[in-house]
């Protein structure tokens, strides 16, 4: 056995269903009983994994960047604008917080953005310093074209994986978040605004 095939070992949880615990029934037919059960992966395994996700961000994020290099622009003006209207009147400190990125760098897109109509910035009701972000009109037909190219490709491999490996799917992304922000970040990947 090569060092790469060095077995690792990791605790993991049985599969988590929407709402509750798994069924018995399910964690039997995923080879699993009630208690932990301990999973042996070898370095070659998990280096497939982060390659798998590595072509798999590769290739789900070009369809977008198709559509923002016909306006010059790039990812992070993608980022900026989907999260701007996804939470209408955003500050850009939550902005700041939500992408966490440095404010030189927001600051370069935000500013091409709002000079070129796709996001409104207006002064805080309470604080004049703060900045209230919206997406225009302009702006939120762009964030759907570009969601629209994302969300035919997660549609096909949704329907084809079925309903059990979208969910282990979800279940493996939402624990790869680190622990102190996972809580925020699935509160707002579940909010429906903007949807």
């Amino acid at each position: 056995m090569s060092p790469t095939d060095a077995p690792t070992r990791a605790r993991t949880a049985p599969p988590r269903p929407e709402g509750g615990r798994p069924s018995a029934a399910r964690m039997r037919g995923a080879g699993l009983n009630r208690g932990d059960q301990l999973l042996f992966l070898t370095d070659a395994q998990l280096r497939q994994g982060v390659e798998l996700m590595f072509f798999a961000y590769r290739d789900m994020i070009a369809d977008a960047d198709r559509v923002l290099e016909t306006r010059g622009y790039g990812r992070a003006h993608h980022r900026c604008l989907h999260f701007v209207w996804r939470r209408p009147g955003m500050s850009v400190s939550e902005l700041l917080d939500t992408l966490k990125v440095t404010k030189q760098s927001l600051n370069r897109v935000l500013r091409q953005l709002v000079e070129d109509g796709m996001i409104d910035s207006k002064v805080g009701p309470s604080d004049r310093r703060q900045r209230l972000l919206t997406a225009t009109p302009e702006g939120e037909a762009l964030v759907r074209s570009l969601s629209d190219a994302q969300n035919a490709r997660m549609r096909r491999v949704f329907m084809e994986a079925g309903a059990e490996a979208v969910q282990g799917f979800k279940t493996v992304l939402a624990d790869m978040i680190d622990e102190d922000s996972r809580e925020s970040v699935l509160a707002l990947v579940n909010d429906q605004p903007g949807t």
